[in-house]
């Protein structure tokens, strides 16, 4: 007799996907960055004489996960919880902190980059178009 899998509500998908991202978070190795002032007006070469800073979560920037269309099950799950909002081009938009918060006071762009991936895999793996949109700051 073949066992039939049980179809996962929405919710439960909303957990695995927010696992998935807190997952991804706690593998992201950002590339750190230093910021200084240059010698020269727009040179390269960091001026040692004054104050440098050294930035351990690299570029600045954030991500989100949109979702196209955005009806659906799932998206009415993330209405309910106060989750994400309707894209300025389209779709639903949930913030990669809003599924990772551990996020939620990092600027980090690899990390929040890395957090949308992992909770965008997991949504298309349930047949929910969804992707990762990013900008850095």
């Amino acid at each position: 007799m073949a066992t039939v899998e049980k179809v996962k509500s929405a919710y439960d998908i909303l957990v695995e996907a927010s696992e998935a991202a807190e997952a991804a978070v706690r593998a992201c190795r950002p590339t750190p960055m230093v910021v200084g002032t240059p010698t020269t007006f727009l040179g390269n070469e960091i001026d040692e004489s004054k104050p440098t800073y050294f930035i351990e979560g690299g570029v600045c920037g954030f991500a989100s996960v949109v979702i196209k269309p955005a009806r659906g099950k799932f998206v009415a799950e993330l209405k309910k919880r106060g989750m994400g909002f309707v894209g300025y081009y389209g779709g639903y938009s949930v913030s990669s902190w809003e599924f990772a918060p551990s996020i939620r006071r990092d600027q980090s762009y690899e990390r929040a980059c890395a957090a949308a991936a992992g909770a965008a895999k997991v949504l298309q793996s349930y047949g929910i178009n969804a992707y990762v949109d990013s900008r850095i700051d």
